[in-house]
């Protein structure tokens, strides 16, 4: 066949028995089941077979008379939009000779054209089918694999139930990733590594040879988890991050508006299911890795944060957890330029300010997370950005970075009456007071020694007696954007990630470098932030192949092939 495609190609001869169209209506003045049969059973054959059929029809359509109304009628059913580019134009041709030699047929043409003006009602039933039939979450991984990969097939050939699915693939990994919390999973990654060592070890003392040992060393299945809920999150991630990427790019160039399309019904999903749920660890990442296409993007996801947390009229609970994506977002996106830093920053800042002096004429004007969630919030956001991103905004000039820095009057903000150092997370306030000082931009330990004093204990009984314990998170705050944990899925988000980088110059207070300091871990914020025991709640506050999207019309093999959804 010299590479044709045997099944799609034309026939390079048409045989038929019985004559053309026009001959049989020649000898026939009333034609009616005979052709109609005839063209029914070529509904299901190829396409340039039904080419040839319309091409005699539109040929002859002088001679469809009032007596060939039956036949006409089996033409009008044919199902024509679903055919190649070629029957679709040839049977619009079709149309508008028959209507122009034989007006007594315009009404039925016209009843058939706008039939297909309204949408298939595929989506009311194939949706609940879906959802019913989706496996359970505790169902093993290929299991997951395989139903999420073919959900995702359909978003492709049925673009309007593309949302609908996403929302349903996202709440289910949703539960996966609360049910894993960020600590369970490094201890039992940890674990399993100390075990693993000591294994090699105790073989170490009966094998001498080097070789032997080296070998053994890279252990098969080295990328998949021993976490079994977090070994499923990461197929599936694996696997919805493959198709973010294959929607969004036609042989490797980026398609805007196919990206446009995507990000919109993302971020309906991420409105509705992830920004309210409190502890996700991975599955925001969706989000995250489709911002880095392109800046715009990004862009445009900070500016609809922006505009949750400033609209009085969201939740403070909604408020909150925006203002916590915000400041995570400009933290830990290395793709996000100083320039866009900056302008989040001018808007954070100075909005703050204005909330301050709203509050300086109240008698509201003192320290309460019930009535000033959103503000303590924010001023995290800022605090935690700084941390992160202070070395690129005095990058360069150092002269203009520090004039920028000191326009932003943090002084103020920190010296207030809110005190928002007294709520925000003590890793934040202490690393930020460190860096501030540096700078001389504002000195905080002497709110921080003011407040710590003012600290009054918990005393809560238990079945194991009294204890004594301080509430060092009282925002219930999180940074959605932490170290991502999962390994497949991983290699497509690491080159994305700004890693936590101790400053080696900050002069930090004993307490700080105390509680901060970690040589192995990436996070200055490990051990403050409580983890929820909860599967759901609101925020206040082994395969390489897997990375790319499988090409199988059912279950995806083994190893997916390497072509794009």
């Amino acid at each position: 066949l010299s590479g044709r495609d045997f099944l799609n190609s034309p026939p390079m001869k048409t045989v038929r028995f019985g004559g053309s169209v026009v001959s049989t209506l020649h000898k026939f003045k009333q034609v009616r089941t005979c052709i109609a049969v005839n063209l029914i059973s070529s509904f299901l054959c190829q396409d340039a077979q039904i080419l040839n059929w319309l091409q005699e029809f539109r040929n002859c359509v002088t001679q469809l008379s009032k007596d060939h109304e039956q036949l006409i009628y089996v033409v009008l059913r044919l199902p024509w939009l679903g055919r190649s580019p070629a029957v679709v134009e040839e049977y619009l041709a079709f149309l508008s000779n028959l209507v122009s030699a034989q007006t007594v047929y315009l009404r039925s043409c016209l009843k058939m054209v706008v039939s297909n003006f309204t949408p298939s009602y595929t989506s009311r039933f194939m949706m609940p089918i879906l959802t019913d039939n989706f496996p359970f979450v505790q169902k093993s991984s290929r299991t997951l694999e395989c139903y999420v990969h073919n959900l995702l097939r359909v978003a492709v050939y049925i673009p309007t139930l593309r949302r609908d699915i996403l929302e349903l693939i996202v709440n289910r990994m949703l539960k996966l990733d609360v049910s894993a919390p960020r600590g369970e999973i490094e201890e039992v990654e940890e674990n399993a590594v100390q075990k693993e060592v000591k294994g090699e070890q105790e073989e170490g003392l009966f094998d001498m040879d080097e070789d032997v040992c080296s070998v053994k060393s890279g252990p098969e299945g080295s990328d998949r988890m021993c976490h079994p809920v977090a070994e499923r999150l990461d197929t599936l991630m694996a696997v919805l991050l493959a198709f973010i990427k294959d929607v969004c790019h036609v042989n490797g160039c980026l398609d805007v508006e196919r990206t446009k399309d995507l990000y919109r019904d993302l971020i309906c999903v991420f409105d509705k299911l992830i920004l309210p749920t409190h502890g996700s660890c991975h599955i925001q990442y969706s989000v995250f890795y489709l911002c880095s296409f392109r800046l715009a993007l990004a862009e445009a996801f900070l500016e609809h944060l922006w505009r949750l947390l400033q609209s009085p009229s969201h939740s403070a609970v909604i408020r909150q957890a925006s203002a916590g994506y915000m400041g995570s977002f400009l933290a830990r996106a290395n793709f996000l330029p100083v320039a866009t830093v900056r302008a989040c920053l001018d808007l954070l800042v100075p909005w703050l300010h204005l909330y301050i002096d709203s509050q300086d004429s109240r008698s509201r004007a003192y320290c309460d997370i019930a009535l000033h969630g959103p503000f303590y919030s924010a001023c995290q956001a800022v605090f935690y950005t700084l941390i992160f991103r202070h070395g690129d905004l005095l990058k360069g000039d150092m002269g203009k970075g520090l004039a920028y820095l000191q326009g932003l009057n943090l002084e103020r903000i920190v010296m207030c009456q809110l005190n928002p150092l007294k709520v925000c997370l003590p890793a934040v306030t202490n690393m930020f007071a460190a860096i501030t000082r540096k700078y001389q931009l504002v000195f905080c330990y002497t709110i921080i020694e003011r407040n710590n004093r003012h600290v009054l204990p918990v005393v809560r009984t238990s079945v194991g007696g009294d204890c004594v314990s301080t509430n060092t998170n009282p925002l219930d705050s999180f940074f959605p954007f932490d170290p991502y944990l999962l390994k497949r899925s991983g290699k497509l988000i690491e080159p994305l990630y700004q890693v936590w980088e101790e400053p080696a110059d900050a002069e930090m207070d004993p307490v700080t470098t105390k509680r901060c300091s970690d040589a192995d871990e990436d996070d200055f914020l490990r051990g403050e932030t409580p983890e929820s025991k909860e599967v759901v709640g609101m925020t206040p506050g082994s395969y390489d192949s897997h990375l790319r999207s499988p090409s199988s019309v059912g279950s995806p093999p083994i190893a997916f092939l390497q072509k794009p959804f």
